[in-house]
């Protein structure tokens, strides 16, 4: 065996964590696509990393489930807690070296004020994962709402406003994780030749939505035995987000059982650059998920419950996490996110270009490509909504 591929299998690195975050990511969405036929739209490597911080308090099954639910049990290393943490914090490092990607995310814990934190563990959520530790008086129901809120608002440069309106009057510990993300596309769409034009949601539902279009040579291919293709869309600084369009008539749920962190590999490495005409909806959304009702079908149930085991968060006996809301927002338009960029006259060749035309549903995945970090992962059933 070469020594390269030795010191992989010896200790695993940031790759590794990509790649099992992937799957992880996989069956997240999953269960979510499992409650509902709507719009999807996620950050696994926001919740994973989200997740993580409580895993250095947690002991026992709770540390156990946490490891085992987020699919990172296989990365431990037996007697180096913080080995994970770490990785993490590697991987994120690279993901925004030279600041150049506009990835803002937010990990905060909110505590109700009869815990007293451990000085250990709120040091390492700030050194591994830059999260903070709030105390809040939980009994002021308004304040705390008030508090969390202007958190949101911050962290989201005020995209998301009044993100939690109740609280549970016996709420402890909330987790709030929100990502917010800005890209420019590598080659813009030009505005100017942006029309509304038809998305069949189903056999019987169809919608008007503004389709953009541009013919470039893009990278695509095709996963013949899954029913769909895919094509791939960079964003600059070392970001793109994948398409995978099911072929028509081809149903969208028997896709999501096929796809794993391997299939997705397999795609990045088979792409090849060909010229093509691309439709593209325009689309935003807006989504939120309580973490704490979806875990539990991952394996992650005890933190939740009154058998939760966080003694390195508080020597307080009886601390379980009452809530966890992940939110994130995604625009997709002409320039890229969000941000406004010059439009290019490209010079068409003579031979006619196919067509990769998206008007039907279709996945998508935002990746980041030196480390195959997976950073979004969304579903459009129906742009308009």
């Amino acid at each position: 065996m070469d020594s390269v591929h030795q010191t992989q299998m010896s200790s695993p690195n940031m790759t590794d964590l990509a790649f099992n975050n992937m799957d992880f990511a996989m069956n997240l969405y999953r269960k979510i696509s499992s409650y509902n036929d709507k719009n999807i739209f996620f950050s696994p490597l926001s919740i994973s990393s989200a997740f993580a911080t409580l895993s250095m308090a947690a002991g026992g099954v709770t540390r156990e489930e946490l490891m085992k639910g987020l699919n990172l049990a296989q990365l431990e290393q037996v007697g180096q807690p913080e080995f994970i943490p770490q990785l993490f914090q590697h991987l994120h490092g690279n993901i925004t070296h030279g600041g150049s990607l506009q990835l803002d995310h937010g990990t905060a814990l909110f505590v109700d004020l009869k815990f007293e934190v451990q000085k250990t563990f709120s040091d390492q959520m700030k050194i591994f994962f830059n999260a903070d530790i709030n105390n809040v008086d939980f009994a002021d129901t308004k304040a705390s709402i008030a508090t969390i809120n202007d958190y949101i608002m911050q962290k989201t440069r005020n995209k998301m406003k009044n993100a939690i309106t109740s609280l549970e009057p016996l709420t402890q510990l909330m987790l709030i994780n929100t990502i917010f993300f800005q890209g420019a596309w590598e080659n813009p769409f030009n505005s100017n030749l942006t029309q509304n034009g038809s998305f069949y949601i189903d056999n019987y539902n169809i919608v008007q939505v503004p389709m953009m279009f541009y013919e470039e040579r893009v990278y695509t291919m095709e996963d013949v035995p899954l029913g769909a293709k895919v094509l791939k869309l960079p964003y600059q600084k070392g970001v793109s987000m994948l398409i995978l369009l099911p072929n028509k008539g081809m149903d969208y749920t028997l896709i999501d059982d096929q796809i794993t962190a391997k299939r997705f590999m397999s795609w990045i490495t088979k792409l090849q650059k060909e010229k093509l005409e691309v439709n593209m909806p325009k689309f935003s959304m807006e989504e939120s998920y309580p973490l704490h009702q979806i875990l539990p079908d991952l394996g992650v149930s005890s933190i939740f419950s009154e058998s939760s085991n966080l003694t390195g968060l508080s020597k307080d006996k009886g601390l379980k996490v009452s809530e966890v809301l992940h939110k994130a927002v995604i625009e997709v338009d002409e320039a890229g996110t969000t941000a406004a960029a010059a439009t290019s006259v490209g010079i068409a060749g003579l031979s006619l270009p196919r067509t990769f035309t998206i008007n039907r549903p279709f996945l998508f995945f935002i990746y980041h490509e030196e480390t195959n970090s997976l950073l979004f992962m969304g579903r459009v059933i129906d742009p308009t909504k």
